[in-house]
C-alpha cells in the first residue's frame, strides 16, 4: 500500500472527469443543493449530494474505465426534488496512481516534440 501522503490530489483527477464537465455537475449539485435548503421553511430540511466512483480494468493494459455517478436531493417546499447522472471516462493510471486522460509517455512525447519544433 502507497503512502497517503504521496497519493495525487484528488481535484487534479476529478476535473479530468468527463473532459471537465462532472466538475461542473458537482459545483452545480452544491449550489443547488444549499440554496434550497438555506430557502426551505423549515431547519428540519437538509439536502444530501452522494459522488460514487467505479473503477473496472480495461484489458491487461495501465488503463481503467471510471464510472462516475452524482446524485442529490434537495428540499422544497413539499418534498425533495432528486437527481442522479452517471458517465463514464477511460483513464490512465501512472506513476503512484496518478489517474490522466492520457498516459505518462504520451505528455512526455509530446513536450519534446514541441521544444525541437521551438
Amino acid at each position: 500500500m502507497t503512502d497517503a501522503t504521496n497519493a495525487p490530489g484528488f481535484i487534479p483527477v476529478l476535473e479530468e472527469l468527463d473532459a471537465g464537465i462532472f466538475e461542473r455537475k458537482v459545483a452545480h449539485a452544491l449550489a443547488e443543493t444549499a440554496r434550497a435548503v438555506v430557502n426551505a421553511d423549515s431547519k428540519k430540511q437538509s439536502g444530501k449530494i452522494t459522488i460514487e466512483l467505479d473503477i473496472t480494468r480495461i484489458g491487461e493494459g495501465a488503463q481503467v474505465q471510471m464510472t462516475h455517478k452524482l446524485s442529490y436531493a434537495r428540499p422544497t417546499l413539499r418534498g425533495k426534488i432528486q437527481e442522479t447522472d452517471t458517465t463514464q471516462t477511460l483513464l490512465y493510471v501512472g506513476r503512484g496512481g496518478k489517474l490522466t486522460i492520457t498516459p505518462d509517455t504520451q505528455l512526455e512525447l509530446l513536450q519534446k516534440q514541441q521544444r525541437e519544433v521551438v
